[in-house]
C-alpha cells in the first residue's frame, strides 16, 4: 500500500474511533450534568466537526494538501464551523464573535505569507498563541445561551483546539519548520525515553515540591479518571506545549547560535515562566517545578529526536499530579 493510502486509512480509522468516543463521552457527560439535549447536541456536533481539523496536522500527506493559498481555508473552517454549530442552541451568535474568529484565522494563515521567516516574527507568532488564550479571546465568542449550566463556559476549549490546529498548520505548511515528531502515538523508544525522564522528574521534582510546599496529597482518583486524564494530557496539553517549546523554540534557539545545553536551559526557564500565572500570580513555586519539568522534557526530546518522547514525560507528570495531588 502506498504511503498516501496508508495515511488515509489511518486517518479514517482515527476519525471513526474519535467520533464514536466523542459521541459517547459527550452524551454521557450531558446526562450526568443534566444538560438538555437541545443544548448538548450542538456542542457534541461542534466537537465532532473540530476533531478532523485537529487530526490533520499529524498526517503529513494530508496536511500538504493545504499548502500554498489553500492554507487560508483551513483555519477559517476550523474556527467557524464549530462555532456555527454551537450557535444552533448552545451559544449566542454575535457578529463580533464571528469577526473575531475570522480575524484570528486570517492572522494565523497569512502570517508567513506576509512576513519573512525571521527570529523576531517567529517569536511574535509563538507569543500570539498564549496571548490569545491568557487574554480570554474566546470568552467573547462562546457566550452560553443557558448560563445556568456552568460547564458550557468550557466551550472556549473549542476555540483553543482550533487555535492550536491552525497554528501548527501555519508553522508546518507555510513556515516549513523541521519535522518535530508531531503526532499522537509514541513508538516504543519514545515511550521508554519519556518514562525514564518521568522518573528523573520524580527524583528531582518530588523533593522540590515537598520543600516548596507547592502541592499536597488529596487522595487517589478513580482509575477511569486517571486514564482519561492521561489521554487528555498526552493528546492535547502535552502535544501543544511540547510542540511549542521543545519542537519549535528549543531547536530554533540552537539554529540561532545557542549550543544545545544553553537552548535546553533557556527553554526550560521560559516554560517555567509561562506557568507563573497558575492559580495565583506570581506562583514562583509552580514556576520552579515546571522549569524542572521543562528540563526533563527537553532532555527527552534531545535523546529521542522527537517531541513524542517529551509528550510522554509531560503527560505522566501532569497525570500523577492530577491523580494524587491538589
Amino acid at each position: 500500500m502506498r504511503p498516501m493510502a496508508r495515511s488515509l486509512a489511518s486517518f479514517r480509522a482515527a476519525l471513526l474511533i474519535g467520533w464514536i468516543a466523542l459521541g459517547l463521552a459527550g452524551g454521557g457527560y450531558a446526562w450526568a450534568k443534566g444538560i438538555p439535549g437541545w443544548t448538548a447536541l450542538p456542542v457534541i456536533a461542534a466537537f465532532c466537526i473540530e476533531y478532523p481539523f485537529y487530526l490533520v496536522p499529524a498526517f503529513p500527506e494530508l496536511r500538504e494538501r493545504f499548502a500554498g493559498a489553500r492554507l487560508v481555508v483551513f483555519p477559517l473552517l476550523a474556527m467557524l464551523l464549530p462555532y456555527l454549530a454551537c450557535c444552533c442552541g448552545a451559544v449566542e451568535f454575535t457578529p463580533g464573535g464571528l469577526a473575531r474568529l475570522i480575524a484570528l484565522a486570517l492572522a494565523l494563515s497569512l502570517w508567513y505569507r506576509v512576513l519573512p521567516a525571521h527570529p523576531v516574527f517567529d517569536l511574535a507568532f509563538l507569543a500570539l498563541i498564549p496571548a490569545v488564550i491568557l487574554g480570554k479571546f474566546f470568552d467573547a465568542v462562546y457566550i452560553p445561551l443557558a448560563p445556568q449550566y456552568r460547564d458550557l463556559r468550557n466551550l472556549i476549549l473549542l476555540g483553543h483546539i482550533s487555535l492550536i490546529a491552525s497554528a501548527v498548520m501555519a508553522l508546518m505548511v507555510e513556515r516549513r519548520v523541521q519535522e518535530t515528531g508531531y503526532g499522537f502515538i509514541p513508538n516504543g523508544k519514545e515511550w521508554r525515553i519519556g518514562a525514564m525522564h518521568y522518573l528523573y522528574f520524580l527524583a528531582i521534582g518530588g523533593p522540590l515540591a515537598w520543600l516548596l510546599q507547592a502541592t499536597h496529597y488529596a487522595g487517589v482518583k478513580p482509575v477511569w479518571v486517571i486514564a482519561g486524564t492521561f489521554l487528555g494530557m498526552l493528546w492535547f496539553v502535552a502535544l501543544s506545549e511540547e510542540f511549542g517549546f521543545r519542537g519549535l523554540l528549543q531547536p530554533w534557539m540552537e539554529q540561532w547560535g545557542a549550543n544545545r545545553q544553553t537552548a535546553l536551559i533557556v527553554t526550560s526557564l521560559l516554560f517555567g515562566a509561562v506557568h507563573l500565572t497558575f492559580r495565583v500570580f506570581p506562583n514562583w513555586r509552580w514556576a520552579a517545578l515546571t522549569t524542572v519539568l521543562g528540563w526533563c522534557c527537553g532532555r527527552a526530546r534531545n535523546q529521542a529526536g522527537s517531541i513524542r518522547a517529551s509528550m510522554v514525560t509531560h503527560a505522566l507528570v501532569a497525570t500523577t499530579w492530577r491523580a494524587f495531588f491538589a
